[in-house]
């Protein structure tokens, strides 16, 4: 791990499932809103466009284009699209249709995601059972891995773009998973705590809030891009 590391995390902006509460919709992807919160989320994190040495997304269509939209000046830095890593076990925790991901193939196949680098994607990655589990103690598990995955980087700034759900979870502490509801395309800076970072468990603790560009759950006007937050 490289020393002082630090973790941008990020959750997707607003999808459509969050609008409707319609948790059937497949692989549920951004609302136009959602696509405008991540394009303004871009310009709110413009210096750590420029300090980013990672970017790993959950392969989810929301997750994904909330990747292309707001971490764009990073990825064209990096090399390109090729270079993010999709990671499965990113995934939102839920068993229904909108947190479900879709296919290796059909994302490869689908033009908006054209460049994504799927390699990390197993045939069972979406299935929901044995470690890909939604009960508590799998995503305990995964979450757990996460860490552990983000440790073992050599990298010093990580992006993390991921759901609320698995992001309370991977952010939890030896108490218990955070309770903080994540607004739309909103970003926080983590560390690891020094005192457990050799541990199996190498909790994370925030550094500081970076930026909101939605809202809480449902967002209908384009005026919740404007929220205060910060220019990083």
């Amino acid at each position: 791990m490289a020393p002082n590391s630090r973790i941008i995390v990020i959750r997707h902006a607003q999808a459509e499932h969050n609008v409707f509460y319609d948790y059937s919709i497949p692989d549920a992807p951004l609302t136009a809103l959602g696509k405008k919160q991540a394009t303004a989320l871009s310009l709110r994190v413009s210096s750590l466009q420029r300090e980013a040495d990672l970017i790993i997304s959950s392969p989810m269509r929301r997750t994904l284009q909330t990747t292309r939209l707001g971490w764009g000046p990073a990825i064209e830095r990096l090399g390109g699209v090729g270079r993010v890593i999709c990671l499965p076990e990113l995934q939102e925790c839920g068993r229904y249709p909108c947190d479900t991901g879709s296919s290796r193939e059909q994302l490869e196949a689908d033009p908006e995601f054209a460049g994504f680098n799927f390699e990390l994607l197993t045939p069972e990655w979406n299935s929901k059972k044995g470690f890909w589990d939604s009960e508590e103690p799998a995503l305990e598990n995964r979450a757990k891995w996460v860490r552990q995955f983000l440790r073992n980087r050599p990298e010093k700034t990580i992006v993390v773009v991921a759901h609320g759900g698995i992001i309370r979870r991977i952010t939890a502490a030896a108490t218990g998973h955070s309770a903080h509801q994540w607004c739309n395309a909103e970003a926080r800076v983590f560390e690891f705590d020094p005192e457990s970072i050799q541990t199996e468990d190498c909790w994370l603790h925030q550094k500081e809030n970076v930026a909101v560009t939605g809202g809480y759950g449902p967002t209908g006007v384009e005026i919740d891009i404007g929220q205060p937050g910060s220019s990083l």
